[in-house]
């Protein structure tokens, strides 16, 4: 068998795939007597010989890819199924606190005491920070630029304000908070922009 051959076959990894390669290749490469030294019977059984060497190679060739695009397949469907197990578990956390607040509240609000809002309001704003911290952990980070530069990339103007003293072009609030995920946009945060109005002018830097 020809070098050629031998390094095509380490390349693989199915046996029975090895096994049809080599069987091909050697009928191929070398089939003992040139076809010109057959008689005319010998020669066509040799090529349909070589023919079906070429077809089995070619079927087993054919359900490799098969079996390879299936296998690929299924595992991105399980990865996928993967993340999303880990997702809803960590919301989970978030699911209780929202529930232990709820069973604090009383059944009439008239009911409820200074100290019993004032807890509820804590547990509610404890529930947002572990919210925020679940979805970072799942590569979700949250756009609230109140006073950054307008990037029209990830915020959406909604009004043009006088700016209370922020420079023009820049956020002065946020009416709704944006939320990226890797490089893409999930919710371009809703701003307003400052029109510069009543803006700090820049020091002087001039010594003289």
């Amino acid at each position: 068998m020809s070098d050629q051959s031998s390094n095509g076959i380490d390349q693989k990894s199915e046996p029975e795939l090895d096994d049809t390669l080599e069987m091909g290749e050697e009928s191929l490469e070398a089939p003992g007597p040139a076809l010109e030294e057959l008689d005319p019977e010998q020669r066509i059984a040799q090529l349909e010989s070589d023919l079906e060497v070429a077809r089995d190679r070619m079927l087993r060739l054919a359900a490799d890819l098969e079996n390879t695009r299936r296998r690929a397949a299924r595992e991105k469907t399980e990865a996928s199924q993967y993340a999303l197990t880990n997702f809803a578990r960590d919301l989970l956390t978030v699911a209780d606190n929202f529930q232990r607040a709820l069973e604090t509240a009383p059944a009439n609000p008239a009911d409820a005491s200074r100290d019993i809002l004032s807890g509820i309001i804590n547990g509610i704003r404890l529930t947002e920070n572990e919210l925020i911290k679940v979805l970072e952990r799942n590569g979700v980070h949250r756009v609230h630029p109140a006073g950054e530069p307008f990037d029209p990339h990830l915020h959406q103007a909604i009004a043009e304000v006088p700016g209370n003293g922020e420079p023009k072009g820049h956020v002065v609030d946020v009416a709704q908070t944006g939320f990226t995920i890797g490089d893409r946009v999930l919710r371009a945060a809703m701003v307003t922009v400052s029109t510069g109005a009543g803006a700090k002018a820049p020091e002087s830097t001039d010594d003289g």
